[in-house]
């Protein structure tokens, strides 16, 4: 394998080297369970992780009552064998109101440096969930005036008032509590099984075929450039864990649109602008996770592309040439046999594991 691969493959393990490397753990009860190559989720102090909670929260996250008309649930957008997206280019709220984007992957949330497409604000988990929960443009759970309603639809079922009182002793069932029980669970959807894990973190030699070995040397080229924004462990950026400092958020523009000849989005989602209203963040978004990435089409945050294969080609093209596009998207050659190689990579990210891990799958009650 060629030097310079190796050493990005390197630093790529090295990110994800395993908790021990990255200072001292936060004091819990909770035992994770990380396969190599994971390190530990950070966990905010006010939401220690426990077995009840990640217990309530699982069955809360796969519980249509948490909508304000009772039809949807985290699960609606969110489904285990898509790797937790739903298949659709722009996701769809308990209303059937469309969104301006698709739902994002839950594969790793519990390391995102920051949440949704383009917030560089959000940087919780349980500050995360206010956005589906009380979103009223469009809606999303539409829980927004319907709170009290679903707290007594919860609060009138026995087994809900007795997995609330393990998982929050002495503490009244509230929607601060459902978030934090939701917050738990969602921290425990690790994937970190794939191909591409067995071969860099288990030694398993044969778990990349020939062509996604060459892939991989070509996703971490100078020439392809892709790790230029798919860094890191989760192949998504910049991540946070256990021990670790602080990480600055990256949105990019990846040239997806210029309506006006100076690099303007859809006014139905601009971005980072939308939030900023600085010239240069428009069209800026966070690069999603790389893993399961087979599962997840169709791609980019408006789902305006159908295929890997055409995701590979828009990037080749170097995108829409705009004022503000991203400097790292340049454009580059390729082949047939290469892109053949690059989507055998690609391929080689998806976990099967993860996607029927029983764990993360709906409770029979």
């Amino acid at each position: 394998m060629h030097a310079r691969v190796v050493i990005a493959l390197v630093a790529l393990a090295a990110l994800a080297g395993g908790s021990r490397t990255y200072g001292a753990r936060v004091a819990d009860s909770y035992d994770w369970h990380l396969p190599p190559g994971v390190p530990r989720p950070r966990v905010p102090a006010d939401n220690p992780m426990t077995e009840a909670k990640v217990r309530l929260g699982r069955r809360l996250f796969y519980d249509a009552r948490l909508s304000g008309n009772g039809t949807y649930a985290c699960a609606s957008c969110h489904q285990q064998k898509l790797a937790f997206t739903d298949g659709r280019p722009r996701a769809l709220g308990s209303t059937g109101q469309p969104h301006a984007r698709s739902a994002m992957s839950l594969a790793n949330v519990a390391f995102n440096a920051s949440f949704g497409w383009a917030d560089p604000r959000t940087r919780s988990l349980e500050a995360q969930m206010a956005v589906p929960m009380f979103n009223e443009h469009p809606i999303e759970m539409g829980i927004k005036g319907n709170d009290k309603a679903i707290v007594a639809r919860l609060s009138a079922d026995p087994l809900d008032a007795q997995l609330f009182a393990e998982a929050f002793p002495g503490q009244p069932l509230a929607l601060d509590t459902i978030v934090k029980a939701i917050a738990s669970f969602e921290r425990t959807i690790i994937s970190a099984n794939s191909p591409v894990d067995r071969y860099l973190y288990r030694d398993d030699r044969a778990a990349l075929s020939p062509e996604a070995r060459r892939g991989m040397a070509l996703f971490f080229s100078d020439r392809l450039g892709c790790a230029r924004c798919h860094t890191g462990f989760n192949l998504s950026g910049p991540t946070v864990h256990d021990g670790s400092g602080q990480a600055t958020p990256a949105f990019h523009n990846t040239g997806l649109y210029n309506i006006d000849g100076h690099g303007a989005y859809p006014s139905i989602d601009r971005g980072l602008f939308d939030t900023t209203h600085a010239p240069a963040d428009m069209g800026r978004f966070r690069a999603p996770t790389l893993r399961n990435i087979a599962l997840t089409a169709p791609y980019m945050h408006d789902g305006s592309i159908a295929t890997l294969g055409e995701v590979i080609d828009h990037y080749a093209s170097g995108g829409v040439q705009t004022p503000v596009k991203s400097p790292r998207l340049k454009g580059f050659a390729i082949t047939n046999a290469e892109t053949t190689d690059l989507l055998a990579f690609l391929n080689s990210l998806t976990d099967q594991e993860f996607l029927s891990n029983p764990a993360f799958a709906k409770p029979e009650k």
